[in-house]
């Protein structure tokens, strides 16, 4: 008697063998990992398809998570879609940290900052494409962010500094405006990447040939460096 009861009781304990095709999700003890992992599929799903488009099944599948677990930790696909956005800024402005500008003589830090914005934007692909489809919300859930301006904060600092000790050594003009410069840099760099497609079949350029990059990037490093410079 006692031998069937064990034989039962072991029986029971076996855990169940996933159905054949089938995946079972990823457990994991790491909550940030996890979050992470999803922030970074997330933002190729909704770069890539925009955020009517984006799908959470794709998104719990590809992290083998589940719908569950991402509503758990972003509330909704909304808040995901916030929250991709914001950690979209948050990492290029944590990059940007890294480039110590402020160790540099003013117009060499000047064009480090415009090149690793121009590259920025060309590798990172989906981080434009996101900024175009918040504009085509007209900036609605960015606007209920309590972070992106305090995120913004650094990049404005970093380009006053480096703009002011220019002035003070007479290399730089006068009278012009962080934000200005910042929106002139990334206004250079962002059409490369966002008009790649109809700018390049109109006028037949292939935009992503080596050549092509490398004299464009040149360029718009001149430009913004001659529109600030003094004459």
């Amino acid at each position: 008697m006692n031998q069937l009861v064990h034989r039962r009781a072991a029986k029971r304990s076996v855990p169940k063998k996933p159905a054949a095709g089938k995946r079972e999700p990823t457990r994991t003890n790491d909550p940030e990992r996890t979050q992470a992992n999803i922030l970074q599929v997330a933002e190729a799903e909704f770069g890539e398809k925009g955020l009517a488009g984006a799908r959470i099944d794709e998104i719990a599948a590809a992290t083998r998570t589940s719908k569950r677990m991402i509503y758990y930790y972003f509330g909704s696909k909304e808040g995901l879609y916030l929250a991709v956005l914001e950690e979209s800024y948050r990492r290029v402005r944590d990059i940007e940290a890294e480039l110590h500008l402020q160790d540099l003589e003013p117009e060499q830090a000047l064009r480090r900052l415009v090149a690793f914005t121009f590259d920025h934007h060309l590798n990172h692909e989906n981080y434009t494409r996101l900024v175009m489809s918040e504009n085509i919300n007209r900036g609605e859930f960015l606007a209920q962010s309590r972070r992106i301006q305090d995120l913004n904060v650094p990049a404005i600092a970093a380009i006053q500094n480096l703009y002011q000790r220019g002035v003070k050594r007479g290399l730089f003009r006068t009278g012009l405006d962080a934000v200005d410069i910042h929106a002139s840099i990334s206004a250079l760099s962002f059409f490369n990447v966002s008009n790649r497609h109809t700018f390049g079949l109109i006028f037949k350029l292939d935009m992503r040939s080596a050549a092509y990059i490398a004299h464009r990037r040149d360029n718009v490093v001149e430009m913004i460096v001659r529109f600030v410079r003094k004459a």
